[in-house]
């Protein structure tokens, strides 16, 4: 088979076979860098930094840049689950909201635990034609978390505009590698501390120009935050920046720097490697007589009867994930042909 190289030059350079970007991403060495400034900086200068908004709205705008839509539409915070509540707060009681069976928890809780909601789930293959008359909202990630599948989102969303109902998209754990048009639904939301390979504490909420009800309303929601610190707001922030929470300035200082290097790449190149990555694997546990979960096209592998061997692969030094009773691998622009032969490697061994 071809060699596949990794991508991002001297960016990256881990200790260890890393194959778990699922659960969270390595962090560039730019970002790592204004990361270790800024907490110099603030030995003298506290830790709100000497500029607290400036790397928090390079992050905005790209990643505006990456999901293709205005600034103005992204707001920023720390968490989807603080993101999803406020859309969940924002609906009439009575309202539906539908999503897949086994959907990540961040998405999901915050429409189950809000009193007058009506919470009800479909199978993902099916999500399309579940949605019906008086469905108020559909809520799933573009990218299942635990074995990789890649949600249907046109289906999904011609189904939910034929009915009137409003779409939902956590791309969590597909920004940064599958292409999105964020502008294409109502919100998206996306934890950014995965494929991102940003820190923990950022996360991206996109939504509409007809906004939503719920507010957190903090003092950086105002016009001019610098005058909104005592006393109701005077005039709320234009676009989406209303929905901003009051952010952690050195993880939006890292990511600043992280998703100016995804945008330097170009998510379509960090498609084509991810998938050519996963696709080698998926070969290779075919030939040791392995059968994955169904999921074309995902850099996330998912194998079930394989979970006997991630003791082996961590003694090895390869990072993966056991989940829901499978070995979950998630190939990244970090990763290269070699992480995955070395991966077949040690799952082969327990052939011997």
């Amino acid at each position: 088979m071809q060699r596949i190289e990794p991508l991002g030059g001297d960016e990256f350079a881990p200790r260890t076979t890393y194959l778990n970007t699922a659960s969270s991403g390595l962090i560039p060495a730019r970002s790592a860098a204004a990361l270790r400034a800024a907490v110099e900086e603030s030995v003298s200068y506290g830790s709100m930094g000497r500029d607290y908004f400036g790397p928090a709205d390079a992050s905005r705008a790209a990643f505006a840049r990456l999901t293709h839509v205005p600034p103005e539409r992204v707001a920023i915070g720390g968490a989807v689950a603080v993101h999803a509540a406020l859309i969940a707060g924002s609906l009439p009681d009575g309202a539906e909201v539908l999503v897949p069976e086994g959907e990540f928890s961040s998405l999901v809780n915050p429409f189950a635990v809000r009193p007058g909601i009506r919470l009800r789930t479909a199978p993902l293959a099916g999500l399309a034609d579940a949605v019906r008359p008086g469905t108020a909202l559909v809520a799933v990630s573009a990218v299942q978390a635990k074995d990789g599948r890649i949600a249907d989102l046109a289906a999904v969303r011609a189904a939910a505009g034929a009915h009137g109902a409003r779409t939902l998209v956590d791309a969590t754990q597909s920004a940064g590698w599958l292409p999105l048009r964020g502008g294409d639904f109502d919100y998206v939301v996306c934890g950014a501390f995965k494929w991102l390979l940003c820190p923990r504490g950022t996360s991206f909420l996109v939504c509409g120009d007809d906004g939503l009800e719920a507010l957190h309303a903090g003092w950086v929601a105002g016009a001019d935050p610098m005058e909104s610190n005592y006393g109701p707001l005077r005039a709320l922030a234009a676009g989406a920046r209303r929905y901003d929470e009051p952010h952690a300035h050195y993880s939006y200082v890292a990511a600043a720097q992280s998703l100016a290097l995804l945008n330097e790449i170009g998510v379509e190149t960090v498609h084509a490697h991810n998938a050519a990555l996963a696709d080698r694997y998926r070969a290779g546990l075919t030939a040791l007589g392995h059968t994955p979960l169904p999921a074309p096209g995902s850099a996330i592998v998912s194998v079930p009867g394989l979970t006997d061997a991630a003791d082996r692969l961590e003694a090895a030094g390869v990072r993966v994930a056991v989940r829901a009773g499978s070995l979950r691998a998630a190939f990244h622009l970090y990763n290269s042909s070699d992480d995955v032969d070395r991966l077949l490697e040690v799952v082969g061994e327990g052939r011997r």
